[in-house]
């Protein structure tokens, strides 16, 4: 197949397809020894490759695998060198590899050890074989090459094997209708790059279990609060999810950072939201309203503030206590102690609506709480402890 003849345009950006030969599987201890990139975009086709000297000797069974021996790269150069080229030459254009994590894993972390970060939008055509073939067992590259017709010009060298990928993604265009093809390619891409400075990798740091967020747009002014059982998947959804409501949809639209607070429990996700809500004032959340019952001198059905715990996975987790001190909600410690800290150094307590709702509804069901014996804190001790 020629390459002056491009398939439908399945993406609406340049595609790198990227092939690597290394020195072994981790990349912590292992180094890149080869690379390969085919581009393909509105001016055609490039090719491009290079050795790369690992700085370590390359084990005899990958040499025997690869041709690449260590006298092949002793004088080619090192990727500190060669770095600013390839991800100029990246930038900005789909990732393609075949076990793709592998590849993007070797050249993130290359890059990383040079001040580089790099976070392409990410496809693997292993994932991509098996979601259009399923019936298939097989999706390596040798595989591929008997089930499509590739030709190789070689096996286990980079550049050959890029061209592969190549030749894979154009025989796509004659088994599937375009409309298939592109909603399936969509479906697979993994987006490294969100907006603004979020990625994926941000996403992976957000909470597993309970917590809040809150998104800000490019002025850094809050947009919309919310809480979610899984905080990270909730993220991820809004600003990654093909089912979003409109409404969504334009609220990620204008999302530029993420920020983000672990509860530990429902009870601690419900009053941190409605703090931040009233607190930040996002654009997209409805501010709540005092109703009739919710007089400012409700009476404190305690002595002191109080406290109660929550934790993730039958307290398996990090833990938080949450402490509310006359129908105002403090904040969340990691402690007993820092909780004490929190409510002695707080000021006078303001009344607020939503923790005086939430709060006297959990205290109905039988809320388990600690009441936090008045403190004093000694600050040039740094000690804390109940007052006589």
């Amino acid at each position: 197949m020629s390459d002056s003849f491009l398939p439908i345009p399945l993406i609406d950006t340049p595609i790198a397809f990227v092939d690597l030969e290394t020195t072994g599987g981790s990349v912590a201890e292992h180094r890149i020894t080869e690379i390969g990139v085919v581009q393909v975009g509105p001016a055609g086709v490039s090719r491009w490759s290079t050795l790369v000297n690992p700085g370590q000797p390359i084990p005899a069974f990958i040499q025997s695998l690869t041709g690449i021996t260590d006298d092949m790269v002793r004088d080619a150069p090192t990727f500190a060198s060669l770095s600013a080229e390839l991800f100029e030459r990246l930038d900005g254009s789909l990732f393609i590899a075949h076990n793709a994590s592998f590849d993007r894993g070797f050249l993130r972390g290359e890059f990383q050890r040079v001040g580089l970060t790099f976070n392409p939008d990410v496809l693997c055509t292993v994932k991509l074989s098996r979601a259009l073939w399923p019936h298939e067992k097989r999706h390596g590259l040798d595989a591929l090459i008997e089930r499509h017709a590739l030709e190789p010009l070689a096996r286990h060298r980079a550049l050959a094997d890029a061209d592969l990928l190549w030749q894979f993604w154009q025989r796509l265009r004659d088994a599937w209708a375009p409309d298939v093809l592109r909603a399936q390619i969509d479906r697979t891409v993994r987006r490294y790059r969100i907006a603004g400075d979020i990625t994926e990798d941000v996403i992976d740091s957000a909470p597993a279990g309970h917590g809040v967020y809150v998104f800000f747009d490019a002025a850094d002014a809050p947009l919309y609060v919310g809480r979610s059982v899984r905080v990270r998947q909730r993220v991820r959804s809004h600003l990654t999810g093909e089912r979003r409501s409109a409404r969504e949809q334009r609220i990620a639209e204008q999302v530029r950072r993420v920020q983000w607070r672990a509860t530990g429990g429902e009870l601690g996700a419900l009053l941190t939201e409605a703090k931040w809500i009233a607190t930040l004032r996002p654009v997209h959340n409805r501010q709540p309203r005092v109703g009739r019952g919710e007089a400012l001198g409700a009476p404190w059905p305690f002595e002191a503030a109080i406290v109660f715990e929550e934790c993730e996975q039958d307290c398996a987790g990090e833990r938080a206590f949450h402490v509310v001190d006359r129908w105002c909600y403090l904040g969340a410690a990691s402690t007993l102690d820092a909780a004490r800290a929190l409510a002695a150094a707080h000021g006078e307590p303001v009344f607020e609506s939503s923790t005086f709702r939430i709060l006297q509804t959990h205290l109905a069901r039988g809320l388990r709480v600690l009441p936090l014996a008045p403190v004093t804190v000694d600050a040039e001790a740094g000690v804390v402890s109940p007052s006589a």
